[in-house]
């Protein structure tokens, strides 16, 4: 895919970067949108692939060329709504699940799909993991984690939660879960999969949106990753916490999509807005963090600096995703269901889904300050 130029400064945490914004322009719609709202987005390990899952029962394939252009190249359906997706390592399966209690896996090859998984409620979240022959791991609001071998109709264990699954993710070993009540549980696959290694109240004082594992590929001349995961709240908060005991004294959170009063307004109150969606770059390490402000930024943990902001999109960015090499970033503008079903398919909120071709200085990781 093509760069586009153009570039920002940083800025320290919660600042706005100068200039403030890509203009949208730069960024390339995917052809053929979804229908209804978009709830998710994954990349191909091994092509740019991408899969949306989508509010009207679909799920959607497609192609991206290396100057940007996009083809659909297969579509799917559910039984209900289509809450996640994610792919397999090897880029030939695709799985999905949602709102009508089943996940189904999508043959590359064969264009056929075949269901997999079965909870007693929707299931919230999927992750694949490729250690121990290829485990899939879903969460759902009957409040259990289910892990399966798709060899297998049952599933291999199951681990009862807190509350109901609101988001889930997998870096092997482990599984962070965020729940309703604000609960968050850890569990370690290695070890025993179906008791938590941690049960923890979030650090944020509001609902749990979105909880995201760090990630970054292992590169010469810098440390390893330490485990931990972010956690998005309703509040415009974003949480870091690690999770060995030796570590936990680097935990944080900051604040982010949120909208400062005017001048003069001093006495008005902060807008504050959903972190819908925390995304890590493969080999860099930075995130993407996105709001139901419309707005997307990138960060680097490390040296807690803003690397990125961008322009308004007119609408929440309901998901995000990296490629497997993070040269492209899609993320979707559509409703994020933050006001409830009385505001579904507001007239103005599209459904579309955009391809950004990151620069080396939006991502790159920053020097930490002294």
């Amino acid at each position: 895919m093509s760069l586009f130029g153009g570039s920002n400064p940083v800025s320290t945490f919660g600042r706005p970067a100068q200039p403030a914004a890509t203009p949208a322009e730069q960024d390339i719609e995917v052809t053929q949108p979804p229908t209804d709202g978009i709830s998710a987005l994954s990349f191909s390990h091994v092509a740019d692939f991408l899969a949306a899952s989508c509010w009207d029962n679909n799920v959607r394939i497609y192609g991206v060329e290396q100057n940007g252009s996009t083809q659909a190249k297969a579509m799917y359906a559910h039984e209900g709504p289509v809450l996640d997706v994610t792919w397999s390592r090897d880029g030939t399966k695709i799985i999905s699940a949602g709102a009508d209690k089943a996940a189904r896996m999508f043959d590359v090859s064969t264009g056929q799909s075949s269901q997999v998984a079965a909870h007693d409620a929707p299931i919230k979240n999927l992750r694949f993991v490729d250690q121990q022959g290829g485990i899939l791991v879903t969460g759902s609001w009957d409040k259990t984690v289910k892990y399966w071998d798709l060899r297998s109709p049952n599933p291999i264990a199951v681990a009862q939660l807190a509350e109901r699954c609101y988001s889930m993710d997998a870096v092997w070993p482990y599984v962070v879960v965020g729940t309703a009540e604000r609960k968050i549980q850890v569990f370690d696959m290695s070890q025993n999969p179906t008791n938590a290694i941690i049960n923890m109240e979030s650090p944020l004082k509001w609902q749990t949106r979105v909880v995201s594992c760090i990630q970054r590929a292992d590169q010469p001349g810098l440390p390893p990753v330490q485990p931990g995961f972010a956690v998005g709240s309703v509040e415009g908060r974003v949480a870091f916490q690690y999770i060995k005991e030796e570590h936990k004294g680097s935990n944080f959170s900051f604040k982010c999509h949120r909208k400062d009063p005017g001048p003069g307004q001093s006495r008005e109150p902060h807008q504050v807005f959903s972190v819908n969606d925390i995304r890590f770059h493969p080999i860099q390490g930075t995130f993407s963090t996105c709001g139901s402000d419309g707005t997307i930024n990138f960060w680097d943990k490390d040296s807690k600096t803003r690397l990125k902001s961008f322009e308004n999109k007119g609408g929440p960015i309901s998901a995000s995703a990296f490629n497997s090499t993070g040269s492209i970033f899609a993320y979707s503008v559509s409703y994020d269901w933050h006001k409830g079903y009385s505001y579904a398919n507001p007239p103005n909120t599209p459904n579309k889904i955009y391809l950004h071709a990151t620069k080396d200085d939006e991502v790159k990781r920053r020097p930490k300050k002294p």
